[in-house]
């Protein structure tokens, strides 16, 4: 069930997400080669613990996961692209780091994620996060009351297309609030004019994942990690938003 949500909950939603992109941002400051997972993920628990916010990846467990997770953020390394768990790992000069959070502030939730490249950059990695970037873009561009899902999820296909990536829809975006998890899903690839009708107070996270070489999927044994199916590297971008009578908001901003 859809669930509309009124502009002061709106706001709380937002308290969250700004601090999501500060956390963000103070993650990706320290992000350099030599740097463990491990410290990222002490870090980000230093940061949720001194704001009094609550993770909601801590003992989450869905159908997809093996046992609970029990780390508060996703870092994911190179053709890793979803759910990475953090783990003994010291970032190398020209790492492609995808790092994914939520969490809840007074009861509401926000989640948002970015890549970025460690070091020394490749062409072809900063044409992948950039098709992410612009993917989300669009798709949040379409999320106007009036509008339906499939514009949405059209908007970020379409991106994936004109730069040449192929899109898995097993993982896409969702609704959220209270919970992490909401109805509704919002697939990478869709039809425009199709879907639910968009609604002031609709509150989604939209996150178009691609992988250079392939829309297949593989488990680590961890059972948590999903890496391309080919080793091809991976970029991953999202954003909190709502649905409004104007514009849609993006509650998980970069401040500036």
């Amino acid at each position: 069930m859809v669930e509309l949500k009124t502009p002061r909950e709106i706001e709380s939603m937002r308290v969250t997400g700004s601090f999501i992109a500060g956390l963000l941002d103070d993650l990706q400051s320290h992000v350099e080669a030599g740097v463990n997972l491990l410290d990222l993920e002490r870090r980000a628990r230093t940061l949720i613990t001194e704001r009094g916010a609550q993770s909601c990846y801590w003992d989450y467990a869905p159908s997809f996961g093996r046992g609970p997770f029990r780390n508060v953020i996703c870092l994911s390394v190179n053709d890793a692209v979803l759910h990475g768990l953090p783990h003994d790992y010291a970032l190398r000069d020209g790492d492609l780091l995808s790092m994914d959070i939520a969490v809840s502030i007074g009861g509401w939730v926000a989640d948002s994620a970015r890549s970025v490249i460690v070091g020394t950059p490749r062409a072809e990695d900063r044409r992948l996060i950039e098709a992410t970037e612009t993917a989300l873009a669009a798709g949040i561009a379409a999320a106007q009351a009036g509008n339906r899902l499939g514009d949405v999820s059209a908007a970020i296909g379409a991106v994936a297309d004109e730069y040449g990536y192929p899109v898995n829809t097993e993982f896409g975006g969702h609704g959220l609030g209270r919970t992490m998890h909401e109805d509704p899903h919002v697939s990478n690839r869709g039809r425009a004019g199709r879907g639910m009708a968009l609604r002031p107070g609709l509150t989604l996270a939209l996150e178009p994942w691609f992988a250079r070489g392939t829309d297949g999927i593989v488990y680590d044994p961890d059972g948590w990690t999903i890496r391309s199916a080919d080793g091809s590297r991976t970029a991953h971008s999202e954003h909190t938003i709502a649905v409004t009578e104007g514009e849609p908001l993006v509650l998980t901003a970069r401040a500036g």
